[in-house]
Order: structure tokens, then C-alpha cells, then sequence
């Protein structure tokens, strides 16, 4: 399934949103004048486990914080980056709308360090560089699930009766569509448990403990938001 909008409008500009799309776009195509580089680039800038285990056991002076943040805004491929940004586009406007500004910021990049160490706990000798902002959109889907379950997505789905060689448009509901979203993110992390951290790929277990973040957020701040207009 690939989300085309949501029938869910903002009240207000999404305009954090769209800076984080034209950050991560901005990236991407700083990546592409690198020629032969971007192998290195990846290895500097991305998260390796691998190097991070080697921080926290004492075996490198070298403090290991700031690839967890810059690994957010680094994207593999096209396919990558329009996947991630399109997901952000249609799911994030109103996740920025409920929050505001810093508290949409604040789901962002702690998502994102959530799923970053989701990933680390199962792969942490890994020496593949993580890059990719999907972690921190899966924290922006888990928190869209939470406030607008209800909301109509427009989709492309696989035709049925064509045995899903072709494909149509169709509205779907929000929690079933993220429910599915999920359950493939949790069932193809189990499946690749086996190759975690030998082999590249999608790192789904960032994609779920962001989601699952993303989650527990909105809970709490919709709890506290209750408690506070009582």
C-alpha cells in the first residue's frame, strides 16, 4: 500500500513539516554531487553499531553521539528518500498540527534516537552504516494512529482481482492501514532476525520501536492534555 494524501485537513501550516522534508531532500542531494564519496560519507555520518559499542565498553576515546542525529537525514537511494518523504508529507501535517511546533520537534528526533538503539539492541556489532529518517517518521505514523485513527487515507493498493498485478485507489482507514503497516514491519523484523546485522537491508526494528514511541507520545500527551483542561 502506498499513501497518497489523507482526507484530514490542517487548521494550521504545516510548516516544521515541510522544513523537515526540505532538510532531508537538501541532504539527499548533497549526497548525489559526491560521486564515489558517499560510501565514506555513510561510514562518517551514519550510525554503526559496530562504533558505538566500542564508545560505550571503553574501547574508543572517541565520544559517539552525533551520528545518531545526523543518521536521521541520510537516505540511500531515490526510492529511499520519496518513500520516507511521501509518508511524512501525508502523515505529519497533523501530528505537527496536535502538537505544535516543539512538541511535534520533540516526537521527531526522540522517535528517531528510539529507533536507532531499537535497531543497536539487535544488531550491536553491526559494522553497516544505519541511515534514514524512517524511524523518526514511524514515531510520527504511531502518533497519527493515536489521534486520528478514524481518518481516511487515500491509498494504491493491489487490485484483488487482478491478483495484485495491477493496482487501483482506494480510502482506507487510517488504523487499519497503520495496523497493517505494523504487523509487516513487526513480521519481516522476525523474519530477518536470523541475518540482523550481516547483511544490508531495511531496518525494521527501528521502524517498529519508533512506531511503538510514537505510540506511548501521544498517549501521554493526550493524557496530560486532558488532565489539564479538567
Amino acid at each position: 500500500m502506498i499513501p497518497l494524501k489523507d482526507l484530514n485537513p490542517s487548521k494550521r501550516f504545516p510548516i516544521l513539516n515541510l522544513i523537515l522534508i526540505f532538510v532531508n531532500t537538501l541532504v539527499f542531494f548533497y549526497e548525489l554531487s559526491l560521486g564515489s564519496r558517499i560510501v565514506q560519507f555513510f561510514y562518517e555520518f551514519g550510525f554503526v553499531p559496530y562504533k558505538f559499542s566500542l564508545y560505550i565498553s571503553g574501547r574508543s576515546v572517541s565520544p559517539y553521539i552525533i551520528p545518531i542525529f545526523t543518521s536521521m537525514f541520510l537516505h540511500g537511494g531515490w526510492a529511499h528518500i520519496i518513500g520516507n518523504m511521501l509518508y511524512l508529507y501525508v502523515f505529519g501535517d497533523n501530528v505537527e498540527d496536535t502538537l505544535g511546533k516543539m512538541g511535534y520537534l520533540l516526537l521527531y528526533f526522540l522517535s528517531g534516537i528510539v529507533a536507532v538503539f531499537a535497531q543497536y539492541v539487535i544488531s550491536p556489532l553491526s559494522k553497516i552504516p544505519m541511515i534514514g529518517a524512517s524511524g523518526a517518521i514511524s514515531g510520527v505514523l504511531g502518533a497519527y494512529l493515536v489521534f486520528f485513527p478514524r481518518a481516511r487515507i487515500i491509498s494504491l493498493v493491489p487490485d484483488p482481482f487482478t491478483f495484485g498485478l495491477f493496482f487501483r485507489i482506494a480510502p482506507i482507514s487510517a488504523f487499519y492501514y497503520l495496523f497493517i503497516w505494523f504487523l509487516l514491519q513487526l513480521m519481516q523484523g522476525v523474519a530477518t532476525l536470523p541475518f540482523a546485522g550481516k547483511i544490508g537491508g531495511t531496518a525494521f526494528w527501528a521502524h517498529i520501536g519508533g512506531f511503538v514511541f510514537g505510540v506511548i507520545y501521544a498517549i501521554i500527551y493526550r493524557s496530560f492534555k486532558t488532565y489539564r483542561h479538567k
